[in-house]
């Protein structure tokens, strides 16, 4: 793979096909970065990329370690790394069950893409964010802090992912990392918690990026945030909010 020298900021995010990744992959777009993004379904992520400026867009799943090794190659070949973006997630089996219900076989497969993936894509492209003094940042979710019925897989999974990404920041000097819950959005993932109920009342996950732009820009120390009490300069914008 030929290498690109840029000096624009380059950024990976996995999960950029739909909901807050989508929306985050065409915001730093917007503001003249080059985006690596990824999703399961190629023809989803197509239509998400579509006519956005420098998004090199990857199918395939991040729990596949041919995958991520793809996309490791491919920051490589930008020749920097600025930002690692762990978007990409599962809930498990649906629809949701109590922990006693869960099996060995559900929980390892939420904990494969859920930790397991965004520590080993880590792992590939770490040497590449120290040279830039880079961000990781996981998306987490309240239910990482909380306890609630039927949540349990998930819930233990973003509580490891932010453990995980806090504590590379901590061993890492130079690496800042953010576990950022961004709060209950209308994303069809949410929809699929909670079916036949409407949950037209949750913003959409447009609305989220000024937070997680912000946070980038201004680079707090490392830590665990919320979305919400994230200080978005005025009249900053962010993703697409319709």
């Amino acid at each position: 793979m030929k290498r690109t020298n840029t000096s624009k900021r380059v950024a990976l995010i996995t999960g950029g096909s739909a909901g807050l990744g989508r929306e985050l992959v065409a915001a730093l777009s917007g503001a003249g970065w080059s985006v690596i993004t990824d999703a399961r379904d190629g023809v989803r992520l197509a239509a998400a990329t579509a006519g956005l400026s420098d998004v090199v867009a990857i199918p395939g799943d991040v729990a596949d370690p041919g995958h991520r090794a793809e996309l490791a190659a491919t920051a490589v070949a930008r020749g920097r790394l600025d930002l690692l973006v762990h978007n990409a997630s599962t809930l498990g089996p649906l629809p949701m069950r109590p922990l006693a219900r869960l099996d060995a076989a559900a929980f390892s497969a939420i904990w494969s893409v859920n930790v397991a993936a965004p520590l080993a894509l880590t792992h590939l492209v770490l040497a590449n964010l120290l040279r830039h003094n880079g961000i990781l940042l996981s998306v987490s979710s309240d239910a990482a802090v909380q306890h609630y019925p039927d949540w349990g897989g998930y819930a233990a999974s973003k509580a490891a992912l932010d453990q995980v990404t806090l504590t590379l920041a901590a061993e890492n000097p130079g690496l800042t990392g953010y576990a950022v819950d961004p709060g209950d959005m209308r994303t069809e993932m949410h929809q699929a918690a909670f079916p036949g109920e409407d949950i037209s009342d949750r913003p959409l996950p447009g609305t989220v990026v000024p937070a997680l732009l912000a946070l980038v820009e201004s680079r707090p120390p490392s830590g665990r945030y919320l979305a919400a009490d994230i200080r978005v300069p005025s009249g900053a914008r962010g993703g697409r909010v319709a």
